[in-house]
């Protein structure tokens, strides 16, 4: 079995059970009552992932600003992008799921693919340090256009409102339903008190960016 996701991301691990740590959810881990899952990994391959993308276009992009380098590295490590990667790895196969993610289509589901890239990333840096990492990010690196996020509605939205010499808006978490492991947030934007939408997601930065399109999109109406 984790001889082919290896094969896949192109990497061998010394202490494979540092690979089954990253495909592990924790909703398995719950019903096996391990604490071994996957969500440390995800924490440190984020971090790691962050670095070598950033050490990727500033090398790649010398005359652009810090500002728009910040963009261009926010789309490349968007949830977006690490679920259509995860996809292509075809992780959810090898997830280890409780019985519950397994029954409403835990295997497809975008939170747990995306954190699972992390996570494996995570691992391949504990197995074999930063160049084992940098050797399964580069690859996928160098296929991704180098472009700002247009689809990042929080930075839309408070442009659209600065540029009306509106103040910041606020994004409040209004409702959290669903298991620890599947929880569903709700969001609302408001300015000055007023709702100007609201939006659901299955973590609050994905809320937020939900409930910043819906107003974005109801003022440009």
């Amino acid at each position: 079995m984790y001889t082919d996701i290896e094969d896949i991301i192109g990497y061998r691990f010394g202490n494979k059970d540092i690979l089954k740590e990253a495909l592990t959810h924790k909703s398995y881990a719950g019903e096996h009552r391990s604490s071994k899952h996957n969500e440390r990994l995800e924490f440190l391959g984020d971090s790691i992932l962050g670095a070598i993308v950033a050490d990727y276009i500033y090398n790649k992009c010398p005359h652009v600003e810090e500002g728009v380098l910040s963009k261009i590295k926010s789309n490349l490590v968007s949830r977006r992008n690490l679920y259509l990667w995860g996809k292509q790895l075809d992780l959810g196969k090898y997830m280890s799921l409780g019985h519950g993610e397994l029954a409403t289509g835990g295997r497809e589901r975008d939170s747990i693919i995306s954190n699972a890239v992390e996570a494996v990333i995570g691992a391949v840096y504990l197995d074999g340090g930063y160049p084992a990492a940098e050797s399964v990010i580069l690859p996928w690196v160098k296929t991704q256009a180098l472009t700002q996020d247009v689809r990042d509605f929080k930075s839309l939205l408070q442009e659209h409102l600065q540029k009306r010499g509106h103040e910041t808006p606020v994004y409040e978490v209004v409702q959290t339903v669903g298991p620890e492991h599947d929880k569903t947030f709700t969001v609302r934007v408001s300015l000055m008190g007023k709702e100007l939408g609201s939006g659901k997601g299955h973590n609050k930065k994905m809320a937020e960016q939900a409930a910043a399109q819906n107003a974005f999109e109801r003022m440009k109406k």
